[in-house]
């Protein structure tokens, strides 16, 4: 029986370069690889890093089935796809994945930025690997061009800007990414209004099932199949609201059901849709109504 090997900690953007055999990176906490100059060496094949710094993979033209981090992706027309730090990345031995670019960005680059503190509204490093950013040919343009400057920019001599020209270029490669993704929404929005209805009747079977308590946002994403930010950054983008709103809204729609139709007690209402306790029922009732649950009950009646 094979014993699976653990994975190998990296934690400087230098030693990924020089366990995968790569030229050493021009900036200790930046690395840009270009896949049309720098040929990989499939030595590690198989093998599991768990890298200490950022990843974003730009792929321009590939088609296929990719590991990437600790799933797969299966590419259209090239993408972008993206990595926090302490995320697992798989080598593949399928040679024509190593293409295009991929930037690599350790926190510490960012540290005494505002990025640093920002960084976690680009919610797209929290995404799955299915959730990755498609491309339209213009789009295609905007990205190389930054990958580009940024290759550029670390070609040049080190002086007293370097840093600020390198975070800023990499924030304007992420505000563009944000973009793109909005854009990637709303252009698919038939698909994810399909989403949007598997979660509603996920939540009603919830709502009638006081077994189980209130789903989370956890749960929920689970039982879509996608992770918990895409699902609130997808909820946003197309209704305003995440995806703790909409959980909140579809279980007020019920109690206002059940005040309105029933002679329950607030006290058996609260348990039937998953609160132990009453109070804290009528505490979220009244947040998002100006009224207590009995004050609704009397305006109703």
């Amino acid at each position: 029986m094979k014993v699976s090997q653990p994975p190998i900690v990296i934690k400087t953007i230098s030693e990924l370069m020089r366990r995968m055999y790569m030229p050493k990176p021009l900036h200790p906490l930046v690395a840009v690889v270009n896949y049309d100059i720098t040929k990989i060496i499939l030595e590690n094949v198989g093998r599991s890093f768990l890298i200490d710094f950022y990843k974003v993979s730009f792929k321009k033209d590939f088609k296929g089935r990719v590991k990437y981090g600790q799933g797969y992706y299966d590419f259209e027309e090239g993408g972008l796809a993206f990595l926090a730090p302490n995320q697992l990345v798989t080598m593949t031995g399928d040679e024509s994945s190593y293409e295009g670019y991929t930037l690599y960005f350790h926190s510490d680059l960012i540290r005494n930025y505002p990025l640093a503190k920002n960084i976690d509204r680009y919610g797209f490093f929290a995404y799955a690997v299915n959730e990755s950013l498609f491309l339209s040919e213009k789009e295609k343009k905007v990205i190389t061009f930054l990958f580009e400057s940024i290759v550029a920019e670390l070609g040049n001599n080190t002086d007293a800007f370097s840093q600020d020209v390198l975070v800023s270029q990499i924030e304007l490669l992420l505000n563009h990414s944000n973009r793109f993704y909005n854009r990637q929404f709303l252009t698919r929005k038939a698909v994810h209004h399909d989403l949007i209805v598997q979660m509603d009747t996920y939540l009603a079977n919830r709502f009638a099932d006081q077994a189980h308590g209130i789903p989370t946002v956890f749960e929920v994403a689970a039982h879509l199949h996608v992770s918990p930010r895409y699902l609130t950054d997808m909820l946003k983008s197309l209704t305003g609201k995440s995806t703790q709103q909409h959980i909140h809204d579809r279980l007020i729609e019920k109690t206002k059901v059940l005040l309105s139709t029933t002679r329950l007690t607030i006290a058996e209402i609260a348990y039937q849709i998953g609160f132990e306790h009453p109070q804290s029922f009528n505490k979220l009732f009244k947040r998002w109504t100006n009224l207590s649950p009995n004050d609704f009950r009397k305006s109703f009646n």
